[in-house]
């Protein structure tokens, strides 16, 4: 199983969306959850990402949310981690 790996922007960026619409807080979480279970789940639109961020993945939370990863190597699990980069609307994280 998939571990989340919390980097220190996401973490403000996380704080940030939740303290200006603390009702997204269990939508966030639940979506975490389904990308830790099902990181291809047609319910987070997964897909990788161009541009200037090209080689890194998005998926959605909702109608404008969007949560910003990419993978790396685990050293106790068969599959990569899921390293958090962003959290935000569409235009802050693309």
């Amino acid at each position: 199983m998939r571990t989340l790996v919390w980097s220190k922007t996401f973490v403000r960026a996380f704080r940030r969306v939740v303290k200006k619409r603390p009702t997204l807080k269990k939508d966030i979480e639940e979506t975490l959850n389904l990308l830790v279970k099902d990181l291809f789940d047609p319910r987070l639109e997964t897909h990788k990402l161009k541009g200037k961020l090209s080689g890194t993945w998005g998926c959605s939370i909702g109608y404008d949310l969007r949560i910003v990863f990419d993978f790396v190597k685990s050293e106790e699990h068969k599959e990569d981690d899921i390293f958090l980069i962003d959290i935000g609307s569409h235009d802050e994280v693309y």
